[in-house]
């Protein structure tokens, strides 16, 4: 089969090398998946350079969100068990936290519902407790965690402002559906998120960027409000003041999604189901801008590694029919 494996750790674009080699074996408890899709995630760039939580032995396959196919034809999603990642024809996975692809959405849509989706939905309501009315401000909304995490306020009857950089991006966030977009590049986000609530601030903030933007997030947070850390894709980790967050009553909340999986499994189902339905009525639907095939994997875990993409970049192997999956 044809695979893409890192050999050294380093910028994707330079160590990620496609070769022809024997699908992988199954482990106890694994089942072989036929890749259908497989979504580009930041944590795949993190693998790359050897800066994510997770160290797979080397030389390994990165890719840790698909929708593949069980040899008995069954469409599901899931994170593949690394070594043994998504960019390649076949992946194995964990059989137990399988989980069936929504109907409503085609393959490349399914494979980038899982984490993103999942980490807005806990971080919004698990962690932050979202109500209907209140104001959600997300940073890098027009990217693949801000996107999930826009759609997911406005299904929970927020007012979502969306913070981007650039024209492009500003254009991608309204069409998500924020009802304020502001434009970093060019305006001052402190400033304008305070004249779009009248001087309140936002209820909740969901930070995927870290850096900067948690700095903006400390000063544009409301009485009672709350930020969920959910990333530092500026490659810089804030330092809160917490004699801050003491003064102005507001939570720091952080999320990482993947202790769901080993500390609650049974909440991630969940999840799903809430997921699933949102997905069959429209609700929700994965921004996927790009559908790439197998060979330009690499460049696309680049592009998304740089800040460069909008939506979710995802890469769909060839059938052995030669259809698009």
């Amino acid at each position: 089969m044809q695979a893409w494996q890192v050999h050294e750790n380093g910028e994707p674009g330079e160590v990620m090398r496609q070769v022809d080699t024997a699908p992988p074996v199954p482990g106890d408890g694994q089942v072989l998946l036929r890749v259908r899709a497989a979504n580009v995630n930041f944590p795949d760039a993190l693998l790359c350079r050897g800066q994510y939580q997770v160290r797979p032995p080397l030389p390994f396959t990165p890719g840790v969100e698909i929708c593949g196919e069980t040899e008995d034809g069954r469409r599901v999603l899931a994170n593949p068990a690394l070594p043994h990642g998504g960019f390649a024809e076949y992946a194995v996975a964990d059989a137990a936290a399988l989980l069936p692809a929504p109907d409503a959405l085609d393959d490349a849509e399914a494979a980038a519902l899982h984490i993103g989706y999942q980490t807005g939905w806990f971080g919004l309501h698990r962690r932050a407790r979202l109500e209907a009315g209140e104001t959600l401000l997300v940073h890098a909304a027009a990217g693949g965690v801000g996107s999930a995490a826009v759609q997911l306020g406005k299904a929970a009857g927020a007012r979502v402002i969306g913070v981007v950089g650039g024209a492009g991006k500003a254009a991608v966030a309204r069409e998500l559906g924020c009802d304020v977009v502001i434009d970093r590049h060019g305006e001052d986000v402190i400033a304008a998120v305070k004249e779009a609530t009248g001087g309140r601030g936002a209820d909740v903030i969901y930070d995927p960027v870290g850096g900067a933007a948690y700095a903006q997030s400390a000063k544009t947070v409301a009485f009672e409000g709350r930020i969920v850390v959910v990333g530092f894709a500026s490659g810089t980790i804030p330092s809160p003041a917490l004699n801050h967050a003491l003064v102005k009553n507001y939570a720091i909340l952080g999320l990482h999604w993947g202790l769901y999986n080993t500390k609650n499994p049974k909440l991630v189902q969940h999840c799903h189901e809430q997921l699933t339905e949102l997905a069959a009525r429209g609700a929700i639907k994965p921004l996927v801008s790009e559908r790439v095939p197998l060979s330009g994997a690499a460049a696309a875990v680049q592009r998304v590694a740089d800040g460069a993409t909008t939506g979710r970049v995802v890469v769909v192997p060839a059938r052995e029919n030669g259809a698009a999956a």
